[in-house]
């Protein structure tokens, strides 16, 4: 693997250029995720949009910058709306991430994933025991929680973004990110973040923000948002006393954090 390097921009120049852009991102995220995903998108600097029906996920799509899919609370309604969507940020070039929530668990979520898989996502981010099934081994994942570390995962992580053309982003208390052939860890963040529902479905929408400001680099723009997230978590369980304080003083620190106390604060090494 090679050490990762960032040609041009740091994670910190890549928010300032996120955050000048102010990207549309449509994000057809769950029930749970869909209050705290847009607060996050907003307070980190970009433009959320929750439209999720068939009869115009697709339209809307070709006006968004980049497309987030996540199959949470998967129905066939959200199911159509994920595939219009999905063709049609293909057809216009843009990018589009896909969280893979316990794909595993049933065949139904199983069947979908495949249908959405056939579409090409730009980037694909979950937990070790998704990714590692996503590649098709087994893992120990329970629902929609991981059992298997990140590095568990790596191996697997490497494989599916060679098979897929997909850059692949691991998230747990050390996240990887590997197109195949680069690779990354950033550490950060904080344990508190688990046990606030939804924060790793909003990191796909984050994803997806970085994704549309700088679409020729998927790599970098993935890095880049799970550094933010890493950077701002950290800040946040400094000041809070626990699950229910961190969540407010979370998207305070994301507002607040600046593009030069991301690149200062960042934790990123080569893997």
């Amino acid at each position: 693997m090679q050490t990762i390097s960032f040609p041009g921009e740091t994670p910190g120049q890549l928010l300032a250029a996120m955050r000048a852009q102010n990207p549309l991102v449509q994000n057809i995220t769950n029930f749970v995720a869909m209050n705290i995903a847009a607060n996050v998108m907003l307070a980190a600097g970009a433009s959320p949009a929750m439209v999720h029906t068939q009869e115009e996920a697709g339209e809307f799509a070709r006006i968004a910058s980049a497309l987030t899919v996540n199959i949470g609370t998967l129905s066939p309604d959200f199911l159509m709306g994920m595939k219009e969507a999905a063709k049609a940020a293909g057809e216009t070039g843009k990018p589009w991430i896909l969280d893979p929530v316990a794909h595993f668990a049933t065949g139904y979520r199983r069947a979908a994933t495949a249908e959405l898989m056939e579409l090409k996502p730009a980037i694909i981010r979950g937990n070790a025991s998704e990714i590692i099934a996503l590649a098709g081994s087994r893992s120990s994942g329970h629902g929609v929680d991981s059992g298997d570390p990140t590095e568990a995962a790596e191996g697997s992580a490497t494989a599916l973004a060679r098979q897929s053309s997909a850059v692949v982003a691991v998230t747990g208390e050390v996240d990887f990110v590997t197109d195949g052939h680069r690779s990354a860890r950033i550490m950060g963040g904080s344990d508190l973040m688990p046990r606030v529902t939804a924060l790793g479905c909003s990191l796909t929408c984050l994803v997806g923000a970085f994704a549309a400001t700088r679409p020729e680099k998927p790599f970098e723009a993935t890095v880049a948002a799970l550094a933010m997230f890493a950077v701002a978590g950290g800040q946040a369980a400094a000041e809070a006393s626990g699950p229910g304080s961190f969540s407010p003083v979370f998207l305070d620190r994301l507002a607040a954090l600046s593009p030069e106390a991301l690149d200062a604060e960042a934790r990123i090494t080569g893997a």
